[in-house]
């Protein structure tokens, strides 16, 4: 089993880096080639390369846009980065496809993406999102200011500094939260018809992905992202669960808005036995892929470690994948209210001067074959959180996971 999964995993790397290779070239001679050169015939100009997509059902005629980037550098009564307006055409196209999840990083903002996955970064510590067409809250990381200062999943974000958020793109509003460790930011939020001013210190945020406890001979594992380091911290928790004879596990994912895809897949086969974790389809391209557990988990044993998760409207992407397999598995109960529906898979693609393209690539499914975008997933048994016991101190939901693992 161990040996189909490092098969499956080593095709799935040389296809994505065969598609890395293609969409570089594609990316360096028409984003790079033709507009680079074009600038260096600045101001003279009158370059107006006719560039056509025959592989779509109608032509593109790229005239317009030399025509626009001409006149701006002839006629702009002004200093130009070049270099700005390349990013933002790429910016723009990539806009252009309506997919809140496919983004344009450029240099400085993919050093960033890189550094929140890592774990470190300077901010408030939320995970942000479009979600009905307004700036929400998907998650605050535990312990983060944010959460801290109790901003919640689900919030929407109506102002920045006083600025409205109606029509911020996601990474504008990323831009204007995030800050310097040390400075203030100010979030108007929209929660259950109310409205509310939170000033927030950003910090520098370092927080490892896993944390956990035993509690009544149960062991509470607190997963707030998936990263490279998770499935290892997930392990060293299991050791310890071990060493001390747990007979339970709580696997909380609330307010995890995801990570890597690897990573939920490793962390779902400390827990389930074998089978399928979840299928990835290519439906544009007519493919799929089905990634199963690696059959080495710590803690298959069902009737030896019985489990829930607990999941929530912050629970999103890698997160849910993990809650969709360990549910269509039967290895253990959800509890606790919707996921938040983010059933696409991106990846990651590094361009030559440090940006990066984070594109939609395929749609996952879980192993009964349900894809939940913008759906979530439905716990099998429902238990709110309010705001009252929020303040209170109080975790109706962690105690109804630990009824079930006691009884």
């Amino acid at each position: 089993m161990a040996n189909n999964t490092s098969a499956k995993k080593t095709q799935k790397d040389n296809r994505k880096r065969r598609l890395l290779v293609s969409l570089l070239a594609a990316f360096i001679i028409f984003s790079g080639g033709y507009i680079l050169g074009y600038a260096r015939s600045l101001p003279t100009g009158g370059l107006l390369p006719q560039i056509l997509n025959t592989g779509g059902s109608k032509n593109v005629d790229f005239n317009e846009f030399w025509k626009v980037w001409d006149t701006i550098g002839s006629k702009y009564d002004g200093d130009i980065n070049y270099n700005n307006m390349l990013y933002g055409s790429i910016d723009g196209m990539v806009k252009a496809l309506g997919d809140p999840y496919t983004e344009f990083f450029n240099p400085d903002q993919a050093k960033q993406f890189e550094q929140d996955l890592s774990g470190t970064f300077s901010g408030i510590g939320a995970e942000i999102g479009i979600k009905n067409n307004k700036l929400t809250v998907i998650a605050p990381i535990p312990g983060s200011p944010a959460d801290k200062a109790g901003i919640k999943a689900g919030d929407e974000i109506a102002k920045i500094n006083g600025e409205s958020t109606s029509g911020m793109p996601l990474d504008t509003a990323v831009n204007k939260i995030r800050g310097k460790a040390g400075t203030d930011v100010t979030l108007t939020i929209e929660r259950s018809g109310t409205t509310k001013d939170y000033k927030i210190t950003r910090e520098t945020i370092d927080v490892k992905s896993v944390k956990y406890s035993i509690k009544n001979g149960v062991l509470i594992m607190t997963v707030s992202r998936f990263d490279n380091q998770t499935a290892s911290l997930v392990r060293q928790a299991e050791n310890e669960g071990i060493s001390q004879n747990v007979h339970g596990i709580i696997l909380d994912l609330r307010n995890n808005p995801g990570g890597l895809l690897d990573s939920a897949i490793d962390v779902s086969s400390e827990f389930i036995r074998s089978g399928t974790i979840v299928t990835e389809k290519d439906v544009k391209h007519h493919k799929s892929e089905t990634f199963t557990a690696s059959g080495n988990g710590k803690m298959t044993d069902k009737s030896k470690y019985p489990m829930v998760v607990l999941v929530n409207g912050g629970s999103a992407s890698a997160a849910e994948i993990t809650a969709g397999a360990i549910h269509d598995d039967g290895r253990g109960q959800l509890v606790g209210e919707k996921t938040f529906g983010k059933g696409s898979v991106q990846e990651v693609i590094n361009l030559p001067d440090g940006s990066e393209l984070k594109v939609t690539v395929a749609h996952w499914y879980t192993p009964n074959g349900v894809n939940i975008n913008k759906t979530g997933i439905k716990p099998d048994i429902e238990v709110k959180l309010s705001d009252t016991d929020f303040n209170a101190g109080k975790d109706p939901q962690m105690d109804k996971a630990m009824e079930i693992i006691q009884h």
